[in-house]
């Protein structure tokens, strides 16, 4: 199985590698005010990319924070249950 991952790793970073090396043409970035930056298309598409997985795991920060808060505070009274329960003998059999 370790093999397979490797092999599978290893074709797309191959992929990664000649993709990048055939889109190393400047590219021209233009907004409202005009041309904002020239960079080749590959940088373009990592900082885009990376802006996006940023953007991302910010959007799910605050999820996160709070169902951690959840799970402590949930714990907390499993906790404070389980110590406060009062264990009833059983009756003896007749």
């Amino acid at each position: 199985m370790t093999a397979i991952t490797w092999a599978v790793r290893l074709v797309i970073f191959s992929f990664l590698l000649l993709f990048a090396l055939q889109n190393t043409d400047p590219v021209n970035l233009n907004f409202i005010f005009g041309q904002i930056w020239q960079a080749p298309l590959v940088i373009v598409l990592l900082a885009f990319f990376a802006g996006g997985a940023l953007l991302g795991v910010l959007s799910l920060l605050g999820v996160i924070y709070r169902q951690r808060r959840e799970i402590s505070r949930l714990k907390r009274a499993a906790s404070e249950t389980k110590a406060a329960a009062v264990v009833v003998p059983e009756p003896p059999a007749v």
